[in-house]
């Protein structure tokens, strides 16, 4: 299931062209790619998107996105092909049996991601076929619940399902461009086939200020490019494994750190920007309309740049990063958990998909490991400060300037170094590497956890038995 960097096509032209440039061949395939999506996007306004025949639309963007597909990565687009077949098979012969369908299309996708993984992963962060695959991977499963959803009554579909509900089979033609939409298959994002119909319908064509809105989100994908490629010369990933960074004083350690996982996570930003950006610039993520009764052209945003930026816990980091995949996840896997009737069982089963659905790596079970129990904690810091602490304190602290500067400067600090701790695991990948990085920084993360963790169980049990003597001494008197 391997292909070889001489399977794609020009392999020898790009890279000698990577080389001048300083970045992989791949690297530079899959920039090349997302910038692609500008050209075709104003290749399809002018000549393709008032063409009456559905049928044309469709041949422009299968034959756009295969071809960068291919272009990317060679004989390997196969993969992708053979996935958007079997689900179409599936949903042909097994559409009146949802829950075989369902389940068939599921375990054969992941399956396959799996297997794909385990033949092609190695230290580092990829850009194989297994990356547009993943993606793919969502896209087929989430397009088989739409066709069970189109099956169901009405009344018995939730106004999210009711938006994605497909009540007819596509043509494998119509699948095969929508898996392959160009702007969408590479890193995404996720979109239902409804969004798609939508647009090839000229449902959103009528509406104006996509063209410079797309621009805009262009010029911050570049903004945010070039400071992740600034920021990661002066603190490269190898830095935080090396004897040197270990020697450095523990404050700095950690704001360092901190400030590195900063820009690693832009070069997931930058590059989600300028996907969208093209997105956009088609028409293709027509939203509503805003406060002002302006077009909305938000439709599939991956990322929250506002939230990100000004947040101060990690859960404004998963609130504003990746936005599409956890609203996939949050519609397809923990919604659809709702019989479990457990939210804490619904939200660990998400996660648990999304560790395994990124790879076999210890790196990506730590960092959503870690997720879960630092947003578990936010809450219970919060549930604490709410309850104990402003009642008894708050008109002194919301009246004092000095306690809200130490207050957003106590959030600040959280907000960067324990982003720090917990990304390296997720960029690190492998345990021999991550746990050089946790190690060097003294394993505050973990501690600070388990500092907490003891302080509010003890608060709780103290509290309960508080309560209970209470109780039992009120019990215990005897009336005159």
């Amino acid at each position: 299931m391997t292909e070889s960097l001489e399977d794609t096509p020009d392999a020898g032209l790009m890279g000698s062209i990577a080389e001048l440039g300083g970045v992989s061949t791949e690297a530079l395939r899959l920039l090349l790619t997302l910038m692609a999506g500008y050209p075709i996007a104003a290749l399809y306004t002018k000549y393709v998107a008032d063409l009456p025949l559905k049928m044309l639309h469709h041949v422009f963007f299968f034959t756009c996105g295969a071809g960068l597909c291919y272009f990317n990565y060679g004989v390997g687009t196969y993969h992708s092909l053979l996935g958007i077949l079997v689900t179409y098979l599936l949903v042909l012969f097994l559409r009146q049996n949802i829950k075989l369908l369902i389940g068939l299309n599921f375990a054969f996708h992941m399956t396959y991601l799996l297997l794909g993984y385990f033949f092609t992963s190695s230290n580092e962060y990829d850009i194989l076929w297994t990356m547009p695959h993943c993606i793919l991977v969502l896209r087929m499963i989430g397009f088989g619940f739409d066709i069970s959803d189109g099956l169901k009554a009405n009344e018995a579909l939730s106004k999210e399902q009711k938006e994605t509900a497909l009540p007819q089979v596509p043509s494998l033609l119509e699948l095969l461009a929508f898996a392959y939409f160009p702007s969408g298959f590479l890193i995404g994002p996720q979109f239902p086939m409804r969004r798609y119909q939508n647009f090839i319908n000229g449902d959103y064509r009528r509406h104006e200020g996509n063209v410079e809105a797309g621009m805009r989100r262009l010029a911050a994908g570049v903004f945010y490019l070039i400071v992740c490629q600034v920021g990661l010369s002066v603190l490269p990933d190898s830095y935080f494994l090396s004897p040197e960074f270990a020697k450095v004083g523990f404050i700095k350690r950690i704001y360092l750190l901190g400030f590195w996982a900063k820009f690693s996570l832009y070069k997931y930003i930058s590059c989600w920007l300028l996907t969208e950006g093209a997105l956009i610039y088609i028409g293709f993520t027509y939203k509503g309309t805003d406060e002002h009764g302006e077009p909305d052209w938000s439709g599939c945003s991956n990322v929250k740049l506002v939230l990100l930026e000004t947040g101060n816990t990690m859960e404004h980091y998963v609130q504003s990063f990746n936005v599409n995949t956890n609203q996939w996840v949050g519609q397809y896997i923990y919604k659809r958990l709702k019989f479990l009737n457990n939210r804490t069982i619904s939200y660990g089963a998400a996660l648990g998909f999304l560790a395994i659905w990124h790879g076999y790596h210890s790196g990506y079970y730590m960092a959503f490991l870690m997720e879960y129990m630092v947003v578990s904690t936010e809450k219970q810091i919060t549930n604490f400060y709410d309850k104990v602490v402003l009642p008894r304190y708050g008109n002194f602290l919301n009246s004092s300037d000095v306690y809200k500067i130490l207050y957003f400067a106590t959030l600040k600090s959280y907000n960067i170094v324990y982003m720090g701790w917990c990304l390296a695991s997720f960029v690190y990948l492998k345990y021999e590497r991550w746990i050089v990085v946790f190690k060097a920084v003294n394993y505050y993360g973990f501690i600070w956890l388990l500092i907490w963790a003891a302080f509010y169980q003890s608060y709780l049990y103290l509290s309960r038995f508080g309560s209970k003597s209470s109780a039992d001494a009120t019990g215990g008197k005897k009336t005159k």
